[in-house]
């Protein structure tokens, strides 16, 4: 299994938050099914402020390019992109135009 930590972030506007996150909790259902096909076995998402952090677990052979194939096979995976780009903001840093930006791991501790 892989792990992935990626961010971005979300305008600076509460009420804007506030409805992006109503938005997570109306379409999740319709948009698992294209993250579970892409070889994402556990995602969490957490936030503070406007900042948002995404885990996401994930098969060995998973990759982030096939992932983008195959969300175009999905409609309602479509739709939410585009329904959400108004409430998230690319990271200045991000020179690729992506909205999430993943992480470099600086330390780790496992103790099992």
């Amino acid at each position: 299994m892989k792990r992935y930590c990626l961010t971005l972030n979300l305008k600076d506007d509460e009420d804007l938050i506030a409805q992006y996150q109503q938005l997570y909790e109306k379409m999740r259902i319709e948009i698992e099914a294209a993250i579970i096909d892409s070889g994402i076995l556990n995602m969490e998402i957490y936030r503070i402020d406007t900042r948002l952090f995404m885990v996401i677990d994930t098969v060995d052979d998973f990759s982030f390019e096939a992932k983008n194939n195959l969300d175009i096979k999905y409609p309602k995976k479509q739709e939410w992109e585009s329904l959400i780009c108004k409430y998230q903001k690319i990271l200045p840093i991000e020179k690729n135009y992506k909205k999430w930006v993943l992480m470099n791991t600086i330390y780790e501790l496992n103790s099992w």
